[in-house]
């Protein structure tokens, strides 16, 4: 389980310097936060 800790950690990371990088907006900094796990997480489950 700690595996998985770390890989979640790293990517969470990589996913927040990549909304940084791109220079959004920051109601689109928000809906990437909130909105895009949504996505993936229904897509995924």
């Amino acid at each position: 389980m700690k595996e998985a800790s770390i890989g979640g950690t790293f990517w969470f990371a990589g996913w927040l310097f990549a909304i940084s990088f791109a220079h959004l907006a920051w109601w689109k900094i928000i809906l990437g936060i909130v909105v895009w796990p949504y996505f993936l997480g229904t897509y995924l489950g």
